[in-house]
């Protein structure tokens, strides 16, 4: 006790010197200053960490299956590490070969330097390294040649990354940057090439193939050099049964593994892969789309074999959309690059709907009550100003049903309901749901009656958010593309567009549209889902449209030319429908029950539209007809006298006609060529009138 009060004086006399406090004090300034040029070089002479920030972004599916990628400058595969996603097995035996005090060195190894040293000078050569797998980065971020000069600025640049990133962040940016041959950079690049499958997991000698290459990527090319790569593999394993990560036995059956080939990337999905992929942010390893790669596998085949079928120009695209979140299943945006406009993405496009957007016309006729399903309707010649429809067939059938209207796509009925609900109203109602109708000079003319007919522009991408708001009570949500975005979906309520009434009706009379040629309706099958649908042909057959609701999915088809050419007969029921009944037997939809058979009637409001204030129409022969006969007067064949009306009498001329007596028509056989004047009266003296011209045959 007596030494240690004494040793505590002298301490204390000494510490009191003038001479002590003042080289204390000089000691605290050099080393202050010291620090302070150190954190002046760091902040001047940062480490370029740009390198490490342009990866490969990847879009994958919604289980995780990679659809495509990018490639970045060079054309090099530089895909971003997920350490989430990686085997960590691999991690751990990886830090245990070549960084076994990475989690605890501060970017360089104190030890390993030393013993890299003292190994140098008994031996006179370099037979131990002590590059740390943070050093490893600092030079894939900045390549330089192998100097002792070189090795000395990475030891600097390493202290310096450890103070900016974290360990993982670290670990991440060596896994994306090591070169793996060729243009193979990164793990994932490397396993997915080389494996065909996500590092997610992996087996002792894949891990040990991959620990190998980024020492000597080219010399050591399992697909060029597989005996270097078999000899540097089994070098590593050796290394992990020494580092205690690896047990002899595992080693011994990892040497078995044959060495692989090279394989191509994926690349499903390739126009909105590619667009989700671009999408991503810098930081961002991976997109997770809510596309289901197993069903875009077996579509694409699908598409390009029935763009083939309709000859060398033509093209095709599908898309396919959950209701559930408004999930986007498939995108199927061309048959194929190798076709014409292939690199187009055609559920962008903006293209005609043909006659797809009657049903939202009838939905709103519907919910504002201006028509019912059973409700009586003209389809009969009908003039707008300078507009005047003609069926597809060109035949009218006189009174029909707001619901035989829709199924058999008659023009005129959708043309004269669109009249009632006005085309402004309905083209404004779709814009409030985010969907946009294309018209050329949009700005300088109104929306007219021919978008009933599709004259507008539409992306398959909208008319699948039409075609999802009627498959869900009428709530119209955009499409989600990533699972982010379709769980918001979910928790929004969406846009009205319709009510769930109407929205309800329509689907019930597009679920009777009679299926195309050689599919049995689903109501007579067993097992074939019911799925309402609805064809769309635009002006020159330049565009087929099929959309279909079935088995919780909206489908929406096209086929056409990208350049928009004129196809010759291809109308949306020849070339559309029958590839969207492929995609709904693709789905496995199950099976859905028929309606039950109830009476039909409109309410007693809407059972007619014909207009009665208006009297009978002349359905034949119409205004400024010219009519040809075979011959005249009472021998002749003589013509069949059609208008719509109860209790009509005819008269030529002011001459009346009597009905025939066995076929209670009324027959006209003209005496000769020339003009005629008839008329048509019903029992409440309304007259229709038209001036005919007749000739000879």
């Amino acid at each position: 006790m007596k030494a240690l009060r004494s040793l505590r004086a002298r301490l204390k006399q000494a510490v009191d010197s003038p001479v002590v406090v003042r080289r204390l004090t000089q000691g605290l300034i050099g080393a202050l200053a010291l620090q302070v040029l150190l954190l002046g070089l760091d902040v001047a002479l940062p480490p370029d960490l740009s390198r490490g920030a342009e990866a490969s972004p990847v879009a994958l599916d919604r289980r995780g299956a990679w659809l495509r990628a990018l490639p970045v400058e060079d054309g090099r595969w530089r895909i971003r590490a997920d350490l989430d996603r990686t085997d960590q097995s691999f991690i751990d035996r990886l830090i245990a070969v070549e960084d076994a005090r990475f989690w605890h060195h501060p970017g360089v190894d104190p030890l390993a330097v030393i013993r890299a040293a003292g190994s140098a000078a008994l031996t006179g050569e370099v037979s131990s390294g002590a590059s740390t797998l943070t050093m490893q980065t600092a030079r894939l971020l900045t390549p330089r040649p192998r100097t002792l000069p070189a090795k000395l600025v990475e030891m600097i640049r390493a202290v310096q990354i450890e103070a900016r990133l974290s360990k993982r962040e670290i670990l991440a940016l060596y896994l994306t940057l090591a070169p793996y041959g060729g243009n193979l950079e990164g793990v994932r690049a490397a396993s997915l090439s080389y494996f065909g499958h996500e590092p997610t997991s992996l087996t002792p000698g894949e891990q040990a193939l991959l620990i190998a290459l980024p020492q000597s990527p080219e010399a050591r090319r399992p697909d060029r050099r597989p005996e270097a790569a078999r000899r540097a593999r089994d070098l590593v394993l050796d290394k992990m049964v020494r580092a205690g990560a690896l047990s002899p036995m595992e080693a011994a059956e990892a040497t078995g593994e044959p060495m692989p080939g090279r394989a191509p990337f994926p690349a499903l999905a390739w126009h909105v892969a590619g667009e989700l992929a671009r999408s991503a942010r810098a930081d961002q390893a991976s997109v997770v789309s809510t596309l289901d790669a197993g069903l875009q596998g077996r579509l694409e085949p699908l598409v390009a074999q029935a763009a083939r079928a309709q000859g060398a120009d033509a093209t095709a695209a599908v898309l396919v959309v959950a209701l559930d979140g408004r999930a986007v299943r498939a995108a199927v945006g061309s048959a194929g690059l190798e076709r014409a406009g292939g690199w187009i993405d055609m559920t962008k496009a903006l293209r005609s709907p043909g006659s797809a957007l009657k049903p939202f016309i009838y939905a709103m006729a519907f919910e504002q009550g201006l028509a019912a399903p059973d409700t009586r309707m003209a389809d009969a010649p009908r003039r707008y100003a300078d507009y005047q429809p003609e069926n597809f067939d060109r035949v009218f059938h006189d009174q029909v049903t707001a619901r035989e209207a829709l199924m058999h796509s008659l023009n005129v009925p959708a043309v004269d309901t669109l009249a009632r609900l006005g085309p402004a109203a309905f083209e404004g109602r779709l814009q409030a749901a985010g969907v946009k109708l294309w018209r050329p000079r949009a700005e300088t003319r109104d929306a007219g009656l021919a978008i009933a007919l599709g004259g507008v522009g539409i992306s398959l991408r909208d008319l699948a958010v039409l075609y999802g708001a009627l498959g869900d009570g009428g709530l119209a949500r955009p499409l989600a593309w990533t699972e982010a975005e379709a769980a918001t979906r979910r928790e929004t309520r969406g846009v009205r567009l319709m009510s769930e009434a109407a929205a309800g009706e329509v689907l019930a009379i597009l679920r009777e549209t009679p299926p195309p040629a050689g599919v049995t309706p689903a109501a007579l099958s067993r097992g074939r889902p019911l799925m309402a649908y609805k064809t769309g042909t635009s002006y020159g057959f330049r565009d087929a449209v099929a959309a279909g609701i079935v088995g919780g999915h909206v489908i929406v088809v096209w086929s056409g030319r990208a350049d928009g050419g004129a196809r010759g007969g291809l109308t949306g029921r020849d070339s559309a429908l029958p590839l969207l009944f492929d995609v709904a037997d693709l789905l496995q939809a199950p099976p859905a029950a028929p309606a039950p058979l109830s009476p039909r009637h409109a309410p007693p409001a809407l059972e007619d539209q014909m207009r009665d204030t208006e009297g009978p129409r002349l359905i034949f022969p119409p205004d400024g007809a010219v009519v040809q006969v075979d011959g005249f007067g009472p021998g002749s064949r003589g013509l069949v006298l059609a208008a719509s009306g109860e209790d009509l009498a005819w008269y030529v001329a002011g001459q009346p006609l009597a009905p025939d007596p066995l076929s209670g028509q009324v027959l006209w056989r003209p005496e000769g060529p020339g003009f005629y004047d008839l008329s048509v009266v019903n029992g409440r003296g309304q007259t229709a009138r038209a001036q005919v011209r007749v000739r000879g045959g």
